[in-house]
């Protein structure tokens, strides 16, 4: 059965190029983001990788903690990251999971069952393994996105998403389309009109279903 939004996340123990991690400890009191990759030495997923080191501030901001995945081993990834690292002018200083025998792609429904790698494998051998997983302190997901690897992820998008669960999860409100800090919110259908003005203050009726406010603090 595929994982889904807020199931409990898999825990697992597994090497990375910066030692052994079990997640849900690894995890501890904060956000985190899981991003997979098919391959190391990689084109799309370089870039990839590039960007979320990049974005290292804006995660801490966030109180947030990222890691990758890729089916290739420790080594490979120290390697690789000197690539990332070279092309983004940024430090990778997040961990990389080693997932040679698949065990965390299958258990986050990435790869089925029984699936492997035959020898000499290529990126197309593991093509479904490019998600993000966001996931919340209490271990439980929040937001996943696959992409093909023919298109670069955008951690734009995944910092705006990043933003609006945890205002959704702090505020009790929920995003419209396109939402960015700053913008009104919706009032959730849990609260009636009077319940809302009294929560939020003024609000905004554009129907009785629909109905927006103004975030105060």
């Amino acid at each position: 059965m595929g994982l889904r939004i807020n199931d409990t996340v898999p825990d697992f123990t597994a090497q990375t190029d910066q030692g052994l991690i079990r997640f849900h400890d690894w995890i501890g009191d904060t956000w985190a983001i899981l991003f997979s990759h098919p391959k190391d030495f990689t084109p799309v997923c370089t870039t990839e990788f590039g960007a979320v080191a990049q974005l290292a501030e804006e995660w801490a901001k966030r109180n947030t903690k990222v890691i990758g995945i890729s089916v290739d081993g420790v080594e490979e990834h120290k390697r690789w990251k000197r690539d990332i690292e070279k092309t983004a002018n940024a430090v990778a200083a997040f961990p990389i999971i080693a997932d040679i025998g698949l065990e965390v792609s299958k258990a986050f429904d990435m790869l089925p069952a029984e699936a492997y790698l035959p020898d000499n494998p290529t990126p197309n051998d593991s093509q479904t393994v490019r998600s993000v997983f966001i996931i919340g302190p209490d271990r439980k997901l929040k937001l996943s996105m696959t992409y093909p690897m023919n298109v670069g992820r955008n951690f734009a998008e995944v910092l705006r998403a990043l933003d609006a669960l945890q205002t959704a999860a702090a505020r009790g409100v929920a995003m419209p389309a396109n939402w960015t800090e700053g913008q009104d919110v919706i009032v959730p259908l849990a609260l009636d009109d009077a319940a809302a003005e009294a929560k939020f203050g003024k609000i905004d009726k554009v129907l009785p279903y629909l109905r927006y406010a103004k975030l105060k603090g």
